[in-house]
């Protein structure tokens, strides 16, 4: 059996922000969300910078990644954004202190290879259940892990925005790499926070089980972050793990989103 990927991707700007600093990108085998950070300092430019890096890295990758090491490719790809983010910041001081968040996955043969860095999400829909696959990297989150507070208190606490990790121009980057086994009929979620801050994990769950195709889920999701008073940029990717004919049919266009569709990323 060969395992492919459908998928859609949306982003929004929302209901309370000028402009729209989230980023994101599909292509066959290539899911990524990044979520820029910094206001004034050009957080669109991080998140932009940082999907070209990992688009980039899929198209130079070989078809067949089997014998490739991927959170070592994954990881070269966040240091690669992370010297750009630095260019970038050198050539223009009104950049200084941006930064982004990134949720990636890279579809091989029946696993993913996944790269998770700040507090935009993965969730997996597997048997009419939802789990989230990455762990925040926040200020809250840690209260939370260290029993200081409830996950209650965490979804309504005044900092729970504040990173611990994200991908920036300050420091090499830490992600979390894991692969993660599939199988067909499982549904993945990337999102920013933007989603995350109005619906809970019962309303995710709710709107992904639907017996409806991706891209109509993505519209939905933003629809209803938004009718929660869209407090942040939206951007979800939905993506159905199915059984392909052969490899040749795995091929799908590159679509970005966000700011990455909007600003030029030369460096």
């Amino acid at each position: 059996m060969v395992l492919g990927l459908r998928s859609a991707i949306g982003s929004d700007v929302g209901r309370r922000r000028t402009s729209n600093q989230d980023s994101g990108a599909t292509t066959g085998r290539l899911l990524i969300v990044a979520d820029g950070m910094g206001g004034h300092a050009h957080g669109e430019i991080a998140s932009a910078m940082t999907v070209s890096a990992f688009t980039e890295l899929d198209g130079r990758l070989p078809q067949d990644l089997t014998d490739l090491d991927l959170a070592a490719e994954m990881t070269d790809a966040l240091v690669d954004a992370t010297e750009r983010l630095s260019r970038r910041a050198g050539e223009d001081p009104d950049t200084r202190g941006m930064g982004t968040t990134v949720v990636s996955l890279l579809l091989t043969g029946d696993q993913l290879a996944m790269a998770h860095i700040g507090d935009s999400r993965i969730y997996r829909l597997r048997d009419g259940g939802l789990t989230q696959l990455t762990h925040d990297h926040t200020m809250v989150q840690q209260l939370v892990d260290e029993g200081q507070i409830t996950a209650e208190e965490a979804a309504h606490h005044p900092r729970r925005s504040v990173l611990m990790r994200a991908l920036s121009t300050d420091h090499a980057p830490e992600p979390d790499l894991e692969r993660i086994d599939i199988l067909e009929g499982d549904r993945f979620l990337l999102c920013s926070d933007g989603v995350t801050a109005v619906l809970d994990d019962d309303a995710l769950l709710r709107e992904l089980a639907a017996e409806a195709a991706p891209d109509a889920i993505v519209q939905r999701l933003i629809d209803l972050a938004n009718e929660g008073g869209g407090p942040d940029n939206i951007t979800a990717i939905v993506a159905d793990v199915v059984e392909l004919a052969d490899e040749s049919e795995q091929t799908q266009d590159l679509r970005v989103a966000g700011a990455a569709a909007e600003i030029s990323t030369s460096n």
